[in-house]
């Protein structure tokens, strides 16, 4: 199975930190699923890191490549029909990098790993 991991997830589960719930855990782990991470998220990462409001152990141009590389993970890039996506949802809330991973989860048929529940209401299947 395909999943898409959303921001959280993903540095969660590389810090091993204790509110990724097991399940979510499981999928990530299990060696059957393929693991995405959007670019998107990597996107919002740089500019938190660049704010000072995300800490990471080491440099992000080396942190996330090493973490993607070691934990055998994906990176799925924005293509046009992602964007085109985002123009057709509902404003149920105003992220957009959130609103780009809902329209990836739902144009790729990615579940997607997360503890947002905001994303219950675009129809996401979402996982935690």
């Amino acid at each position: 199975m395909n999943v898409l991991l959303d921001t959280h997830s993903f540095i969660w589960f590389i810090e091993d930190h204790p509110s990724l719930t097991p399940r979510a855990r499981k999928l990530i782990e299990d060696v059957a699923n393929d693991v995405f991470l959007s670019i998107a998220s990597i996107w919002e990462m740089a500019i938190k890191v660049s704010l000072g409001k995300l800490t990471l152990s080491q440099p992000s141009d080396l942190f996330i490549p090493n973490q993607l590389l070691l934990n055998n993970m994906t990176v799925l890039d924005i293509a046009l029909s992602h964007t085109l996506r985002v123009a057709t949802l509902p404003f149920h809330h105003r992220d957009p990098f959130d609103r780009l991973l809902v329209a990836q989860s739902l144009i790729k048929g990615m579940p997607l790993i997360s503890n947002d529940s905001i994303f219950d209401v675009y129809g996401v299947n979402r996982v935690w």
